[in-house]
C-alpha cells in the first residue's frame, strides 16, 4: 500500500499539490485555518462545481455499467444455480481488492482518466448488485410462480412478468447501497487522474474548509441519489398498494396478475 501511495502521489499532485491559490488566503479566517470559513464556502462554491460535476459522472456511469453487468450475470445463473457460487466468489475478490491498489493495476493497461476510475468503480458494484438481484429472484414465493405456469407462462414470460416486478425491492435495495457506497470511494479516484471531489480535497488536503465543504457535497450527492432511487422504488411497486389485501396467497397476488397477465388469462 505504501509503495502504490508513493507510486500515485505525483499524479495525484500534477494538479496543484497541497498548497491552497494565494488569492484564497485573503481573508484572516482562511489564513489562520483553524476552523471552518463559512463565507470563504459560500463565496468560492463555483469552484467546486466542476468537481461536483466530475464526480457525479463518475458514480453514475459505474452504477449503471455495474447494473448491466451484474443483471446479465444474475439472468445467467438464475436457471443455472451452480453458477451463483462462481460468480458470487469472483464479484466477493474483486470487491476485497484496495481502491488505490486496483488504481495501481489499471493504471498501465487504462491510462490516467476518467476510464480508469470508472472501471475501477463498476468493478466494486458487481458484489452488492448481484446479490441482491439473486436474492430477490431467490425469495419469489413458491405460489407466485405456480399462479404463472398455471395460466400457461413460459420461463421467459415467468421471469420478466412475474419474478423480476416481485424481486424489485431487494434490486433497488442493492443498487442504493451501491450508489451510497461508490459516492464515497469515488473520492479516491483521484490516485487515476479522474478529478472529483477527491482532487480538491487531495491537492488541498491541509485547508480544513476546502476538507468539509467537499464533504458535505458528497454527503449530499448520496442523499439525493438515495431518495432518487427510493422513489423510483416506489413507483415502480405501486400495485402492491393498489392491490386489494385478500386472506392467503391466491387473493394477495390475484390483482396483481390481472392487471400484468390480463392478456396471457383471456387467451383462448
Amino acid at each position: 500500500m505504501l509503495v502504490a501511495l508513493a507510486t500515485l502521489a505525483p499524479i495525484a499532485q500534477g494538479s496543484g499539490g497541497f498548497v491552497r491559490e494565494p488569492d484564497d488566503a485573503a481573508t484572516n479566517c482562511v489564513a489562520e485555518n483553524t476552523t471552518v470559513c463559512v463565507g470563504w464556502a459560500i463565496d468560492n462554491i463555483d469552484r467546486y462545481v466542476t468537481p461536483t460535476l466530475q464526480h457525479l459522472e463518475m458514480v453514475v456511469l459505474s452504477v449503471v455499467f455495474g447494473f448491466a453487468i451484474a443483471f446479465a450475470m444474475a439472468l445467467l445463473s438464475h436457471r443455472r444455480r451452480w453458477l451463483v457460487p462462481g460468480f458470487t466468489g469472483v464479484t466477493g475478490v474483486l470487491y476485497t481488492l484496495p481502491s488505490i491498489a486496483l488504481f495501481s493495476l489499471l493504471l498501465p493497461v487504462t491510462g490516467r482518466g476518467t476510464a480508469t476510475a470508472v472501471i475501477a468503480l463498476t468493478l466494486y458494484t458487481l458484489q452488492i448488485i448481484y446479490r441482491n438481484i439473486v436474492t430477490g429472484l431467490s425469495n419469489v414465493p413458491g405460489e407466485a410462480r405456480d399462479a404463472g405456469r398455471g395460466m400457461g407462462m413460459t420461463d421467459r414470460q415467468l421471469l420478466w412478468r412475474v419474478e423480476l416486478p416481485l424481486a424489485v425491492p431487494e434490486i433497488v435495495a442493492g443498487l442504493r447501497i451501491a450508489t451510497v457506497s461508490t459516492v464515497a470511494i469515488a473520492t479516491l479516484a483521484i490516485f487515476a487522474g479522474a478529478g472529483g471531489l477527491g482532487a480538491e480535497i487531495y491537492n488541498n488536503i491541509t485547508f480544513k474548509t476546502g476538507i468539509v465543504v467537499c464533504g458535505a457535497i458528497a454527503i449530499a450527492m448520496a442523499i439525493v441519489l438515495d431518495a432518487l432511487l427510493f422513489l423510483a422504488q416506489a413507483r415502480l411497486v405501486r400495485w402492491r398498494r393498489q392491490t386489494p389485501t385478500v386472506a392467503g396467497p391466491p387473493g394477495r397476488f390475484a390483482g396483481f396478475f390481472r392487471r400484468l397477465l390480463g392478456p396471457i388469462g383471456a387467451r383462448p
